[in-house]
C-alpha cells in the first residue's frame, strides 16, 4: 500500500485575473520570462527506512486550471539514493483520471495539460482537487538523511524552457505548415498516399536550416503532444505549436498558445471574427490573416478573407502577404496588406509555405516545399516568447524564394534617432530623412524603396554584400516606408516590414 509522505507545503499566492485582456496577455509572458515563483513547494526527508518503498506527496490543484508544471530535485544522489518520480488524478491510481504517467529518474521537469504532456505523461482533463506525485525509491541506503523539493506551477506562470539559442540574432523559419493532424499528405513506405506525420515536417526543417517552423494544422493543436516529444531531439529547430482558425469566411494562423478557442465563426456561440479575435488576444499569441486573396467558392471554400462585419484589426498582429509561391501572382497577399497600412495597422507581413507534403521539393501551384518563402525574424533569443514578440514588433522580412543566402537590414535616421523594420520615426517638416539597407544574396537585383505602397526610388544591388542609401526630406506627414528586392527577373525576391514615419508609437 502506498504510504503519505510527511512533507512540509509552502503555497505562493496566484496572480490575480487583470480585467483587460491584452494586459493580461503581457502580463503572463512577462510572468514566463522572469519565472514566476512556484504556486506550491512540497519538501520532504528521505531515510533509510523509505528504502524500496512507494510515497504519495499530495498537493491540491484548484478549479480552472490548465496546465500543472512540476520540477523535481532531491540530495543524496553522490551516496546512491534514488528517487523515481510519477503523478496521480484526484481519482486515485486507477481512477478514470487517475494515474497520469511515470518518467521514473529520467525528467527533473514535466508538465501536463489537457492538450500535450512531457513524454512519460499523460494529456487530459486536469480535475481541481488533491493530485499526488508518486515517489519510488529504489535505493536509500540506511544512514541516509536526504532531501527532497517539488516546485509546482498551475498555468502558465512555470519559467519558460530555456531557449534553443539564448543570444540576439536573425532567425529562419516556416510559420505555415500542415502534417498529419489535418490535411497533409505523402508517400507511405510502399508509395501510397498516407497522412504525412509530423516528424517528416519537422525533419525537412531540419534539412533547410530552418531555426523554427510554425505546425498549424486546422482547427487543432492536438499536434502539441508530438512536438513535446520530439522539441528536445531537434535541439537546433524551434517547434512553435499553432493551429491555422479555418472558418467559412477566411483563414488565420493563431501561432503559440495551445489552449483551446472556439473557431465556429458565424456560429450563436462564435457570432463573427469579432468575437473569435477578442477570445484569442489574451492568448498571448500572434493572429495571423492567411491568404487574404483566395475565392472563397467550391474551388476553396473559405479560403478568402470576406469577414463581416469588418474586423477589428487592432486584435491583429500580421498578415501572410505570401503564401507559398503567390507574392506575383494575382493572389497575393501584399495588396491586402498594404491596405490596411494604409488605414493606420501597424500589422507585420509574414511568409508562410502551407506545406501539405514534407517530400515536396521546390514551389508549385498546387503547393511548396516547406521553408518556401522563408519569414526571417530578429529575435532576443531562439524562443518561443522572444520569436513571438519578434513578430509583433515588427522585426522581420520575408524571403520570398526561401535562399538562405538572402538577407536584409533596413533602417532610417532623422537627426540623431535611429529606427530599424517596425520602428516608428519623427520626422518633422524639413528634416533629412537618411535610409539604408544592406542586402546580401542578391547581386543583380534591384533595391526599391516603397512609401505607401508607391516605389520612390530604387538602385541597382552590386555584389553579394550591398550598402544602399536612400536620401529623403521630411514633409511632417504619416508614412510607412519600405524595402523590397527584386531579383535581376523582375521578381519578387525580399520583402520588407516598413518604418512608420510620424505614427505615434503602437
Amino acid at each position: 500500500m502506498a504510504g503519505r509522505a510527511e512533507a512540509r507545503i509552502r503555497r505562493a499566492p496566484r496572480a490575480m485575473r487583470l480585467a483587460a485582456a491584452a494586459l493580461c496577455a503581457l502580463a503572463a509572458a512577462a510572468a514566463q520570462a522572469a519565472g514566476a515563483p512556484p504556486d506550491v513547494v512540497l519538501e520532504g526527508e528521505l531515510r533509510g527506512a523509505d528504502h524500496q518503498t512507494y510515497r504519495e506527496v499530495p498537493f491540491e490543484v484548484p478549479a480552472g486550471t490548465r496546465r500543472i508544471t512540476v520540477e523535481f530535485d532531491y540530495s543524496g544522489r553522490e551516496d546512491r539514493t534514488t528517487v523515481d518520480l510519477g503523478l496521480i488524478g484526484p481519482d486515485g491510481f486507477l481512477g478514470r483520471d487517475g494515474f497520469r504517467g511515470w518518467s521514473g529518474g529520467n525528467k527533473r521537469r514535466f508538465t501536463v495539460a489537457a492538450t500535450d504532456a512531457t513524454p512519460s505523461y499523460q494529456p487530459g482533463p486536469l480535475a481541481p482537487g488533491r493530485w499526488a506525485l508518486l515517489l519510488g525509491l529504489p535505493n536509500v541506503r540506511p544512514q541516509a538523511r536526504d532531501r527532497y523539493t517539488a516546485r509546482i506551477w498551475f498555468d502558465e506562470r512555470a519559467p519558460a524552457p530555456a531557449p534553443l539559442r539564448d543570444a540576439p540574432g536573425w532567425y529562419r523559419g516556416d510559420l505555415h505548415a500542415h502534417d498529419a493532424h489535418s490535411d497533409a499528405g505523402c508517400p507511405s513506405q510502399s508509395g501510397q498516399r498516407v497522412p504525412c506525420p509530423l516528424f517528416k515536417t519537422v525533419e525537412r526543417a531540419a534539412e533547410r536550416g530552418l531555426d523554427f517552423i510554425a505546425l498549424t494544422d486546422h482547427n487543432t493543436v492536438s499536434q502539441a503532444n508530438a512536438i513535446a516529444e520530439l522539441q528536445p531531439y531537434y535541439d537546433r529547430v524551434l517547434l512553435l505549436p499553432g493551429r491555422e482558425v479555418t472558418t467559412f469566411s477566411g483563414h488565420g494562423n493563431l501561432i503559440g498558445p495551445v489552449d483551446p478557442l472556439d473557431f465556429r465563426v458565424g456560429s450563436a456561440a462564435v457570432p463573427d471574427w469579432n468575437h473569435l479575435l477578442r477570445a484569442a488576444a489574451p492568448l498571448g499569441g500572434v493572429f495571423a490573416i492567411n491568404h487574404p486573396i483566395r475565392p472563397s467558392d467550391e474551388t476553396c471554400m473559405g479560403c478568402g478573407w470576406t469577414a463581416a462585419p469588418p474586423v477589428d484589426y487592432a486584435l491583429v498582429q500580421a498578415v501572410e502577404a505570401v503564401n507559398g509561391a503567390d507574392a506575383d501572382t494575382p493572389y497575393s497577399g501584399i495588396p491586402f496588406w498594404e491596405r490596411l497600412l494604409d488605414a493606420g495597422h501597424r500589422v507585420t507581413a509574414i511568409g508562410g509555405s502551407d506545406n501539405h507534403d514534407a517530400t515536396l521539393r521546390g514551389a508549385t501551384p498546387g503547393g511548396a516545399e516547406i521553408g518556401t518563402p522563408a519569414t526571417v525574424v530578429h529575435a532576443r533569443a531562439l524562443s518561443i516568447p522572444a520569436i513571438l514578440a519578434g513578430l509583433r514588433a515588427g522585426r522581420a522580412f520575408v524571403d520570398v524564394q526561401g535562399d538562405p543566402r538572402r538577407g536584409l537590414r533596413f533602417s532610417a535616421s532623422a537627426g540623431t534617432t535611429r529606427a530599424d523594420m517596425g520602428d516608428a520615426l519623427a520626422a518633422p517638416a524639413g528634416a533629412d530623412l537618411g535610409f539604408e539597407a544592406t542586402v546580401t544574396g542578391a547581386a543583380g537585383g534591384r533595391a526599391q524603396l516603397v512609401e505607401d505602397g508607391r516605389i520612390v526610388a530604387e538602385q541597382g544591388v552590386d555584389g553579394d554584400e550591398a550598402m544602399l542609401r536612400f536620401p529623403r526630406r521630411g514633409d511632417g506627414r504619416r508614412h510607412w516606408v519600405r524595402l523590397d528586392v527584386r531579383g535581376p527577373d523582375g521578381r519578387l525576391w525580399l520583402l520588407g516590414n516598413p518604418i512608420y514615419v510620424n505614427h505615434d508609437a503602437p
